[in-house]
């Protein structure tokens, strides 16, 4: 008994700990600036076992996220962000503890840069879960979340992830670095040589 209470603590404090926030605090994207963010989800696929849903429910929880984490951002160069709902499951009612699924989706990412007109990403995919709470750990989130409480929180989730991915591309490959403007590539020409 002592060791299923431990347990139970340990899966509310771990649930508590790693919930997705709208407001987390800014990665560092350089110069970033989104132009456009698209979403697609009229292709998307409903997976076995999964609750009913239709696809156009996942468009405006998905352009809700991704303006509210990429529209922060004001650099001086312009990306356009698509991202295309590919499939997904809603975690169904199972059994308490010993069947206990996990909401999930996959999207592909596009990143394009406008000014230099290529795709840095080009058909990204990412798979995403949902976040454990103490209540869907052990009840699972089929009979702790509503359908929408469910999608709501995998668009917040997506938007999540492609922020830190796209942050990580920044950090390891200089995605987002301000360019010298052309400008000021004449001007250093034109100074005079020692």
């Amino acid at each position: 008994m002592a060791r299923l209470l431990s347990l139970f603590m340990a899966l509310v404090l771990l649930g508590a700990c790693g919930s997705t926030q709208v407001d987390e605090a800014p990665e560092d994207l350089g110069a970033f600036k989104a132009r456009v963010l698209h979403v697609f989800t009229d292709k998307a696929l409903q997976w076995p076992l999964s609750r009913d849903a239709e696809a156009s429910e996942w468009t405006e929880p998905m352009k809700l996220a991704l303006n509210a984490r990429l529209d922060r951002y004001q650099g001086s160069q312009e990306y356009d962000v698509a991202v295309t709902l590919e499939g997904f499951m809603l975690a169904p009612a199972g059994v308490p503890i010993v069947f206990s699924p996990k909401s999930v989706a996959v999207v592909n990412v596009f990143v394009y840069d406008v000014t230099g007109a290529v795709f840095l990403a080009e058909k990204v995919q990412m798979e995403i879960f949902e976040d454990t709470t103490g209540q869907s750990a052990l009840l699972g989130s089929g009979h702790s979340r509503t359908k929408q409480e469910q999608i709501d929180g995998l668009a917040l989730n997506i938007a999540d992830k492609i922020e830190e991915y796209i942050a990580e591309k920044h950090a390891e490959e200089g995605w987002f670095t301000p360019r010298v403007a052309a400008s000021q590539v004449d001007d250093l020409a034109s100074l005079p040589v020692e």
